[in-house]
């Protein structure tokens, strides 16, 4: 881990070693891209399972995964330990976004007048799950649920097969507990151009959502326009903020967690107490050494990994805003007190018992997170990114009248005659 202390590093220069984390994308990347979901609107299924066989089966013949195959996946693991744990998850996450439902309303307060809003859901949402070597039933619950719960009609998961051309069962699992309506066996930025375009086989999407690699955020962010996208969820990042009465294992155990997703992933340490600096760093080398993913691990906290020490807590807060981390775990004395100094983070974790682990799969809020500082503008998944918001105007004569002067001097201010002259129209006779 790299290592600064604020008594000789200013914040500009930890600024820009933090965003020196910031995933790079080369100009021949986005080309790539481009050129993929250029393909895949020209040609559609075709082009989708060309670029299915180079990258992961290569023997696929379909995209749509059959309905008999989810009913047969969740039969197995129904009868495995993680079902029980699938179905606690769901309530969870279900039970938070229900407290975030938003609802039409209107506002009749002024005579004349009736103001509102009309909160409808899209009408088909696409959730990108991340697979091909690895399974994440978690991304489809986090994604697929929030969905629901806001009402979208149509819920699709594209998600990528293994070389056997299955999708694992504990995502197909998944999809039946979260009510997903299709799966296809697609990924990379020919699923994003798939969803967003529409082919014959795949419904397009009035939205696409979920975290993914470099490519998959480049092309979600290419298609933006053609459909909305939730946010550019890239590598994992944790920010453990401690004081000197911070248990090092716990933060080490912690940080270990994220960096263990790939190479790429993003941990940093903030704290006042050098005492616990120095016992963090020997924690972290003592527990890496008997993970199966140690040389993952090794080579994210090498390349991406900050150790800060500050003067006093509330400069660490300062420098945690500053980095506006994915997930935060405060680990003070006195956390709560400290809530209110975080200007930008995804997530909080509080405390020296909530894990970033509990958040990722069962506390209840969505794990697809802001990465790469984007805290500082944008939320985690929730059930706004599956609504859109119609503003609702209605005027009697009268009050149209009383308004319509104060109208027209406002267009005509802005150059915009036409506009002044709506104003002042009224209905023939």
């Amino acid at each position: 881990m790299r290592q600064f202390d604020t008594r000789e590093h200013d914040l500009p220069t930890l600024r820009a070693a933090f965003d020196a984390r910031l995933e790079t994308v080369s100009r021949v990347h986005e080309e790539s891209v481009r050129a993929i979901l250029d393909d895949v609107q020209a040609r559609g299924d075709a082009a989708v399972l060309e670029y299915t066989r180079r990258w992961d089966c290569p023997t696929a013949q379909t995209l749509l995964v059959p309905e008999a195959a989810l009913d047969e996946a969740a039969e197995r693991v129904r009868a495995t330990p993680l079902w029980p744990v699938l179905e606690l998850a769901a309530g969870r996450i279900r039970d938070f976004h229900e407290r975030q439902a938003r609802t039409t309303w209107v506002d009749t307060s002024r005579p004349g007048e009736m103001l509102g809003q009309i909160v409808r859901p899209v009408a088909r949402a696409g959730v990108y799950v991340p697979g091909g070597t690895a399974a994440y039933p978690s991304t489809v619950l986090m994604a697929a649920i929030p969905a629901r719960v806001a009402g979208v009609r149509a819920v699709l998961v594209a998600t990528p097969p293994g070389k056997d051309g299955r999708v694992p069962d504990a995502t197909l699992a998944a999809c039946r507990i979260a009510g997903v309506d299709a799966v296809y066996a697609m990924g990379g930025a020919q699923a994003i151009g798939a969803l967003a375009y529409g082919t014959r086989t795949v419904e397009r999407v009035d939205k696409v959502v979920g975290p993914g690699n470099v490519f998959v955020n480049l092309a979600k962010r290419l298609v933006y326009g053609a459909v909305g996208i939730d946010m550019l969820a890239g590598p994992s990042e944790v920010l453990v903020l401690a004081d000197d009465g911070a248990d090092a294992g716990v933060a080490a155990a912690d940080i270990l967690s994220q960096a263990e997703h790939d190479v790429h992933c993003s941990a940093i340490v903030v704290t006042p107490s050098e005492r616990f600096a120095r016992a963090v760093l020997g924690e972290i080398e003592e527990q890496a050494r008997t993970l199966p993913r140690a040389d993952i691990v090794c080579a994210a906290l090498a390349e991406n990994g900050f150790l800060v020490r500050t003067r006093s807590l509330d400069e660490a807060a300062a420098v945690a805003s500053l980095y506006a981390p994915e997930h935060l775990h405060l680990l003070v004395r006195d956390p709560f007190a400290l809530i209110g100094q975080i200007e930008n983070a995804g997530a909080i974790l509080v405390g020296p018992h909530t894990s970033a682990p509990l958040g990722d799969y069962l506390a209840g809020p969505s794990h697809t997170l802001p990465t790469a500082g984007a805290a500082r503008f944008s939320s985690p998944l929730n059930v706004d990114d599956f609504v859109k918001k119609t503003s609702l105007l209605y005027f009697t004569a009268d009050s149209a009248d009383n308004l319509g002067g104060a109208a027209a001097t406002f267009a005509q201010w802005e150059g915009l005659e036409a506009h002044a002259r709506a104003a002042r129209r009224r209905p023939a006779g």
